[in-house]
């Protein structure tokens, strides 16, 4: 019986908590007592230690998720044990901490009462609030944590702002006076694996300035018995800060990726500028797709809201974020705090906004979609269908009337250019359409 993993009580007047970072992905294997993820309500951010060894699985809370305490988060499974759609909880909706043998509280440092006693002792003594994992950062880099600015509730300083500080001291501490700059890195692009089985594979891709996480929310709600493959693109992610020039390069450079993986077939997904990769590569690698999803994709028409794109690629801190995140969904109700100061501690590093602002600059000069893919749309024999959120200020949805008629389109009421965020049961189950289509296809006779 799978592991389950909860979100933890921390203080005494916690009712929730926001996943601020995984520390594994969907599918990877974790050991007792290693950092799984962190957590951060409006008194702490915490560090949460895996309750079991075994493989992650059945991610409900993706990055910016508020969870109530004691309601579960994932599974962990033990080597050779099926996986299948996430168990029903049997808490009955209390909120308490389960206290049957299949339910593991994880382990969270400091534990409560400890982090209150370390709390008030640091204020009295005028010591640097931060979490464990800054704490260690700190001692490795041998770096004062007195002079370190935490982003952390109450300023409490994150192993980002270590990390970040880290990289001013080795830079001689002009890291945020001087002009952006990056250096191009060779290697591989980062393919995040999860899920088993032995039907095609869904092959995804994010789009710009997002990363594999941005598929967290639809995941939990995809049928067992496809694998998933998440791609991080150049510059994003773990994936390496390659040289691009043009739509063209960016390309090759995902189908390098695809080949690598030697997939027979493939169901293709996409989203934004993610979904225009995929298309370029459903078009040179159409033998071996199945099918083709693109939520909101890019490459459609000239029009691009570019303010939103380049005020994301060049937010320096979590209140200059917050608004143009806000930009991207449909809904009256804007991401809250915790999701902005999640995705801000993901994007800390100037490198990092230095290459997303030149590839955006490279991407849509002048706030126009440089690339044309209206063409290859038009040819493309495999099953296909676009969905997109009528209220997405990113690209206008009206741009899908360009598509052939055996495209299927899927317009989303009231939601923006983030489907798989705002709507991701809606998003599995039309994926799940998809799958089941082919799948039948294929079928022998």
């Amino acid at each position: 019986m799978p592991v389950e993993v909860i979100m933890p009580k921390v203080d005494m007047d916690m009712s929730s908590g926001t996943i601020a970072a995984w520390h594994a992905d969907e599918g990877a294997e974790v050991k007792a007592g290693d950092p799984l993820f962190d957590i951060e309500t409006d008194k702490a951010a915490m560090e949460v230690e895996s309750p079991a060894s075994g493989r992650l699985h059945n991610i409900l809370a993706g990055i910016g998720t508020e969870v109530a305490i004691g309601k579960p988060v994932a599974w962990i499974y033990a080597p050779g044990e099926a996986v299948g759609p996430p168990p029903e909880s049997d808490d009955g909706g209390n909120t308490a901490l389960p206290a049957n043998d299949a339910t593991a509280a994880v382990a969270v440092t400091p534990a409560p009462a400890a982090a209150d006693h370390v709390a008030r002792t640091a204020d009295r003594q005028g010591k640097a609030r931060a979490t464990p994992r800054a704490r260690r950062l700190a001692r490795d880099h041998a770096l004062d944590l007195s002079g370190i600015a935490g982003s952390g509730p109450r300023g409490r300083i994150a192993a980002a702002d270590v990390e970040a500080q880290a990289l001013e001291t080795r830079t001689g501490g002009t890291v945020a006076h001087r002009p952006l700059t990056w250096q191009a890195e060779a290697g591989p692009l980062k393919v995040h694996r999860s899920g088993t089985g032995d039907g095609a594979p869904l092959f995804m891709i994010h789009g710009f300035a997002g990363d594999s996480a941005t598929w967290q929310p639809v995941e939990p709600h995809l049928p067992a018995g496809h694998p998933v493959l998440k791609l991080d693109l150049p510059g994003h992610g773990k994936s390496p800060r390659r040289q691009i020039d043009s739509f063209r390069r960016l390309a090759r450079s995902v189908v390098e990726a695809f080949d690598l993986e030697d997939i027979d077939q493939a169901h293709l997904v996409g989203h934004s500028l993610g979904a225009a990769l995929a298309l370029a590569l459903a078009d040179v690698r159409a033998r071996r797709i199945a099918s083709l999803t693109l939520i909101a994709p890019a490459g459609l028409g000239p029009e691009v809201d570019g303010a939103i794109l380049t005020g994301i690629a060049r937010a320096s801190r979590r209140e200059s974020l917050a608004p143009w995140l806000a930009q991207l969904t449909g809904g009256a109700q804007p991401p809250d705090e915790g999701f902005a100061r999640a995705a801000m501690l993901a994007r800390r590093d100037p490198a990092l906004r230095a290459y997303q602002i030149d590839l955006a600059d490279t991407l849509f000069p002048d706030s126009v979609q440089s690339f044309d893919l209206n063409p290859v749309l038009s040819r493309l024999e495999i099953p296909a269908k676009i969905i997109w959120g009528r209220s997405d200020r990113v690209f206008p949805w009206r741009q899908a009337l360009r598509a052939p008629g055996r495209v299927a389109l899927h317009l989303l009421q009231d939601i923006g250019h983030m489907p798989q965020s705002e709507a991701p049961e809606d998003i599995a189950a039309l994926l799940s359409d998809m799958l089941r289509i082919t799948d039948r296809s294929h079928a022998p006779v």
